[in-house]
């Protein structure tokens, strides 16, 4: 058994009775991977102290969408229609072919580039999520042996799957979208997800299990989603998939089906309890009504929906109908406190009178619902130790913690991380990487896809056309 470790600081957030209790001048001990006790003193033997001072102790947060590449929807902010600046396949693309944009190296690197940046933003528990866009078809189990390994030196804990799908969207050069499909391609990719599943679940110590990641709804074929459904369930692993998040995926499936995205996934007893569906801006009552039914987590993502300008109606409405909230964060930055305040902003927007805790308990207990993991998302004893320390000495701090977090902190302010009882991140630094270099690189990868961009979009304009300057630039 590894030493007790005794963390202090001005609040911790701890655990109990079924809610998060706020501790001020509060500890937390740690001894082995787990936590011992929490609480305002401890008598017992300690082997090293920490006292982070003006900080908060918080759960680390469980990001069950997290993004886990270079985005590419933040070069849509002010960039639209979608069609048109390369985020569906023109028919031009398809004829001659899609391939990978990056090289398998490539592809490493953003895992593990990602899952550092997790970290730095206190999250200790992560669903990766990556775009298929740029993809030939779906994510490779080769790139996620790598992301398995990436996350097992780096100490994050993840539920691993490759994205797989039956079908995918194109548009012709008038941005009519349609829906194309490779059958046997995509229950080829559901295989050897199932196959990388069986293999990784529970390695590293517990801290990698698997997930099952088919892509969206419209373009996903009723064998995938059913055979997805048992397999995942006789693992008792999730399922994500994204829903009801645009009008296209809306009118695709009600063409194709003749109901909504939730409403098929229900008609096809292929929603359950272990099911995670992100998003959900565009859903109705009636599905709402389908996911509590089913016990199905919504995974709600405020800063990328509020940068495209829609929101979930609404946070108070889908908590009142027993649905479990989690967050995730699904783009760059991964800033899971960003995400709070975004998410308890837009609340408030649509008439919500929800409080800063509502969206504190999405980011932990909600999570680990979804994961029927309730060892995880809260600091009590048993609990396994992911930890997450948030400086506040350099903000005005109100009479409680949480309250601060949602007005004056950032992801930023995140100082050490723990998980699984190691110190992931010390004083912002996270063992063996290399933050600057990295950032370079990505930049450099991230250059190298926009340069592609015009090959895999409609009329195959130039950059400068896909991608309109803010103002003008000034002659060389």
């Amino acid at each position: 058994m590894a030493p007790r470790t005794l963390l202090s600081a001005r609040w911790v957030i701890g655990h109990a009775n079924g809610n998060h209790v706020v501790h001020e001048n509060g500890v937390v001990v740690i001894e082995g991977g787990a936590i011992l006790h929490v609480g305002r003193g401890f008598d017992g033997e300690v082997a090293q102290r920490i006292d982070y001072g003006q900080a908060v102790i918080s759960p680390g947060f469980i990001d069950l969408d997290a993004l886990s590449d270079l985005d590419t929807t933040i070069l849509g902010f002010d960039n639209a229609p979608a069609w048109q600046k390369g985020r569906v396949w023109p028919e031009t693309y398809v004829a001659r072919g899609p391939y990978e944009m990056y090289a398998p190296e490539e592809l490493a690197f953003q895992k593990r580039y990602a899952f550092a940046q997790l970290i730095r933003n206190g999250i200790t528990t992560a669903l990766p999520i990556a775009s298929l866009f740029y993809r030939e078809w779906g994510e490779t189990v080769a790139e996620f042996d790598a992301a398995a390994a990436a996350a097992e030196a780096l100490g994050l804990r993840v539920y691993l799957g490759p994205a797989y799908r039956t079908g995918g969207q194109v548009t012709d050069t008038s941005g009519n979208i349609r829906a194309i499909y490779d059958e046997p391609r995509g229950l080829a990719g559901l295989e050897d997800a199932a196959a990388f599943a069986a293999r990784i679940d529970g390695t590293a110590q517990g801290r990698i299990r698997a997930m099952f990641a088919p892509d969206r709804i419209e373009t996903c074929t009723e064998p995938l989603l059913q055979r997805t459904a048992a397999m995942a369930s006789e693992m008792g692993a999730p399922v994500r998939q994204h829903c009801c998040q645009s009008p296209t995926e809306l009118r695709l499936v009600q063409e194709q089906h003749g109901c909504t995205p939730i409403e098929w996934l229900a008609k096809i007893g292929a929603l359950h309890q272990n099911w995670l569906l992100p998003h959900g801006t565009h859903a109705a009552a009636r599905d709402f009504d389908l996911i509590a039914g089913a016990g199905a987590t919504l995974v709600h993502c405020p800063l990328v929906s509020a940068r495209h300008g829609s929101a979930l109606n609404s946070f108070a409405k889908v908590r009142a109908r027993g649905i479990n909230i989690g967050l995730g964060t699904d783009t760059h930055p991964a800033d899971m406190i960003l995400n709070m305040q975004i998410g308890l902003m837009m609340a408030r927007a649509a008439g919500d009178t929800i409080r800063s805790e509502a969206l504190f308990d999405a980011a932990t207990l909600g999570g680990a619902q979804a994961l029927n993991r309730p060892d995880l998302g809260r600091l009590m004893s048993g609990a396994r130790a992911d930890i997450t320390v948030i400086d506040l000495s350099q903000t005005l701090q109100t009479p409680d913690p949480v309250q601060t977090l949602m007005t004056s902190a950032s992801s930023r302010d995140v100082r050490d991380v723990w998980i699984d009882g190691r110190r992931v991140m010390t004083d912002g630094q996270i063992p063996g990487v290399d933050e600057a270099a990295d950032a370079t690189r990505a930049q450099s990868q991230f250059d190298g896809l926009i340069a592609k961009y015009p090959e895999r979009t409609a009329n195959h304009p130039p950059v400068t056309d896909i991608f309109r300057p803010s103002y003008p630039r000034s002659p060389a």
